[in-house]
């Protein structure tokens, strides 16, 4: 069953939200050689303090927030020469049938997927961002390093690119992974991804510091994410108390467990016609948000 957060000044203090310190979310510098690595490192220990109480919350909209969070991934390491974005995106691997190839762009939103997915394993992620060969050893090595966790990210991703350097999505994917497992996270949340534009070449001496800089922005992006869709759990548990359809309840997990639903989604109780009715009613209501501004092949999500 949900609850909403009560209105009560001990309750809202209890569903508030994390969120870092103003200067841990912009580490800002003139210029690369202007980083300090320990000024970088100390905002990003900030940020992900935040952020980490957020992980430990288990909130039950958590589902989706790490898959838009891969969303964003995604969409951030868009080669060049692709115009992928998070719309067509989400559509590649939304509005592909079941057991179907979304094609290049749905399969590396749902590598990404993967990576956030609790439970999931070094090899596993490896191979669905195309490096199978990359050995569990490799993220044991740099998971245990003596180094700060964001640094040690900072070391895994570099040495990625040093064997390949052309592969970003799995140089941050690797960075996120040893980064959660430092923190002792039950799942990677992926974060260096939406900064890596900002980030110079791994020969340069910034390298370390600007990774820092880049978790401390990611972080605190992930913590607003956080509280975006803490707000928008709340006004759907409290339209799930106006709903009497069978299998209402059922879809409003499914909601809070992914980015984004089609009316076709299995699941149990509900109809495909059902699901629209009660999608379409939840977006009149305010609750939820009808995400592909399309008449047909609709999109719902938080």
């Amino acid at each position: 069953m949900l609850y909403p957060c009560a209105v009560t000044a001990n309750l809202e203090s209890m569903c508030a939200t994390p969120r870092p310190p103003f200067w841990a979310a912009s580490p800002v510098a003139r210029s690369l050689n202007e980083f300090s690595a320990l000024g970088a490192a100390f905002a990003a220990g900030a940020a992900l303090a935040a952020l980490d109480e957020a992980v430990r919350r288990a909130a039950p909209f958590d589902g989706a927030w790490r898959r838009r969070l891969a969303l964003k991934a995604a969409a951030s390491l868009v080669g060049r020469g692709r115009s992928d974005d998070e719309a067509s995106l989400r559509d590649a691997l939304a509005l592909t049938r079941p057991g179907g190839d979304p094609g290049p762009a749905g399969r590396r939103y749902a590598a990404w997927r993967a990576l956030a997915e609790p439970g999931a394993r070094p090899a596993e992620i490896a191979a669905a961002f195309g490096a199978p060969g990359l050995a569990p050893a490799f993220f044991e090595t740099h998971a245990r390093s003596a180094a700060p966790a964001p640094l040690a990210a900072a070391a895994a991703a570099k040495a990625v690119l040093a064997r390949q350097p052309d592969a970003h999505d799995l140089a941050c994917a690797v960075a996120d992974l040893v980064l959660a497992q430092r923190l002792g996270w039950p799942a990677a949340l992926p974060l260096l991804a939406r900064e890596f534009a900002s980030i110079p070449t791994p020969s340069h001496p910034a390298w370390d510091a600007a990774c820092c800089a880049a978790y401390a922005r990611a972080a605190a992006a992930a913590c607003g994410l956080y509280a975006e869709l803490a707000h928008a759990e709340t006004r759907l548990s409290a339209a799930a108390a106006k709903l009497r359809a069978k299998g209402a309840q059922a879809a409003i997990r499914a909601l809070l467990d992914d980015d984004a639903l089609t009316t076709a989604a299995r699941i149990p109780g509900i109809s495909a016609r059902g699901l629209r009715r009660l999608f379409d009613r939840l977006v009149r209501l305010g609750a939820i948000r009808e995400l592909s501004g399309r008449a047909t092949f609709r999109l719902y999500g938080l």
